[in-house]
């Protein structure tokens, strides 16, 4: 093999045709054109000696050494970026370019609320915004395609830090024409597991309601088929079953125009932990730390303003 060394550009392509499978869209991803990145990928093989990718009219199908190179390809590319983010870190904080995943179950119910401040707080701050879920967005995250991520906790993430931002609690959600007298707190045993509706699997907060009833049984018997939060309610408020709601979903009005009701759940751990979480040792951590305490001023000023009104 030649003493050749990609350009950090070619790994990029390489990255991009790596996550997403087609020529077409990784190009766009990366904002030059399919034959661009056709021929800076085949420059790489050629000058490397080897195939890193087979190509057919319908398949875009990465051989072992390819894989393994991609994998390297992701470490370089984050290497390169925390040299970026050092001399960010050293210049003013929170801002520039800023890119974060948040998941389903928070974005459209917290950032509308917070982001106007924080604009008006750091109007040098660019924050590029990626909804997605945990699972993918942890990915993105040691990917080094986002810089940090919002999501709940507990949830496994691989080798990162975090910042806890506030507790959300777990309420749960009837019809209208539930016959049943509901106590103001709801304990798990009240749940029928025949009626239970969940969001489908790749939610974090699935496992969190699941976890917090502390029932098996629940887990068998749910109907998983919700794949927002909105869908749910519109099922509950249609007699179709009951479900478990976020407290800030609530908060944020997820309820208007239905005649769904949702009580507490009384359990010993009927929450979940919002927080934001980046890159363990990276070099903008104090800057992450000072978002998370931004975020977390804003959320219980806009809470206490809530409760005000």
């Amino acid at each position: 093999m030649s003493n050749y060394l990609p350009t950090l550009k070619q790994l990029q392509y390489l990255a991009a045709l790596k996550e997403h499978g087609h020529f077409g869209r990784a190009a766009e991803s990366c904002f030059v054109t399919q034959s661009t990145l056709s021929a800076g990928l085949r420059e790489l093989e050629s000058l490397l000696g080897v195939t890193l990718v087979e190509r057919t009219r319908r398949v875009v199908r990465f051989t072992p050494l390819g894989d393994a190179i991609v994998a390297k390809a992701h470490q370089v590319l984050r290497g390169a970026e925390e040299l970026s983010d050092m001399a960010k870190s050293a210049g003013q904080p929170l801002s520039g370019d800023l890119r974060m995943s948040v998941i389903p179950t928070i974005a459209p119910f917290l950032l509308p609320r917070l982001l106007p401040d924080l604009r008006r707080n750091h109007a040098d701050l660019k924050l590029y915004l990626r909804e997605e879920t945990s699972s993918d967005a942890c990915e993105a995250l040691h990917h080094g395609q986002v810089d940090c991520v919002l999501l709940a906790l507990p949830y496994p993430c691989g080798d990162s830090e975090h910042e806890p931002l506030f507790e959300d609690r777990l309420f749960v959600a009837f019809p209208k024409d539930d016959p049943r007298e509901l106590p103001a707190y709801i304990p798990p045993n009240f749940i029928d597991e025949t009626r239970l509706l969940l969001l489908t699997d790749g939610h974090c907060l699935k496992d969190h309601a699941l976890a917090a009833c502390n029932r098996p049984e629940l887990r068998a018997s749910a109907t998983m088929m919700g794949t927002s939060l909105h869908t749910l309610v519109q099922m509950v408020d249609n007699g179709l079953g009951l479900t478990l709601l976020p407290e800030m979903a609530i908060r944020a009005g997820l309820l208007h125009g239905t005649q769904v009701e949702a009580r507490p759940l009384k359990a010993r751990n009927a929450s979940r932990q919002i927080a934001l979480l980046w890159r363990k040792a990276s070099p903008r951590e104090e800057e992450f730390r000072l978002l998370a305490r931004e975020l977390r001023g804003l959320y219980a000023a806009e809470l206490g303003a809530k409760l005000d009104e």
